[in-house]
């Protein structure tokens, strides 16, 4: 059997969290985008489409993550599809996040007075230039302290990635234990490198919360 070092381990936990920091951006990315249409969608005044971006975010936050992942990986094989790993994972995050990045940036332009709608709307504004010019810009600043949290969750979230064999931080952590037997150091190093990904986020999340609260009440 093949002797690892500390380094070894520390090393292939480093190469592993690569990976992970990968799945995290496409999925915040790809969810951002996909969050803003949701959004969009949600505080449209079409009733139908209005509806079906809830009856989309009920469902997607209403299922395990995980179910979504066994979803898009044997299901999407189920139709004869070849899904590696990671477009599965990319796509299961993807979704997930957008259902609630589009729910969290709902809730914040709903947050904006209503006379701020009022003031605009008596300047002969239209409702996209009302969007636009008036209540997106306000809106923004309520909603970068949540979206940035909401990262810490996207992060964590990949390590649900491993079930279907996408080699990220905590796959590689089960490997390098089978191989090793010091489940303490291994598990220990990987829950060290997932805190180090995290922490950051949540002292700027909690930094821009504090920064934009005394710049709205300034």
């Amino acid at each position: 059997m093949a002797q690892f070092t500390f380094w070894d381990i520390l090393r292939n936990l480093l190469l592993a969290t690569q990976w992970t920091i990968l799945l995290s951006l496409i999925a915040f990315i790809g969810g951002g985008a996909v969050g803003l249409l949701v959004c969009a969608a949600r505080i449209t005044r079409h009733r139908a489409v209005t509806w079906a971006a809830r009856l989309y975010i009920e469902l997607l936050q209403g299922t395990p993550l995980l179910m979504q992942l066994f979803l898009c990986f044997f299901g999407l094989s189920l139709l004869g599809l070849d899904v590696p790993p990671l477009v599965a994972a990319a796509l299961a995050l993807t979704l997930y996040t957008s259902a609630f990045l589009g729910e969290i940036w709902r809730g914040c332009v709903e947050a904006i007075p209503k006379g701020q709608w009022e003031a605009s709307a008596s300047l002969a504004l239209s409702w996209p230039e009302q969007m636009r010019y008036v209540i997106l810009p306000q809106a923004l600043r309520i909603a970068v302290p949540p979206t940035v949290g909401f990262a810490v969750q996207v992060v964590k979230g990949t390590a649900l990635a491993s079930i279907i064999g996408f080699v990220e931080l905590t796959k590689a952590g089960t490997m390098i234990n089978n191989a090793t037997f010091e489940s303490f150091l291994v598990y220990g190093l990987v829950a060290l490198l997932y805190f180090a990904l995290c922490f950051p986020l949540s002292l700027l999340s909690r930094r821009l919360e504090r920064r934009l609260n005394v710049a709205r009440t300034a």
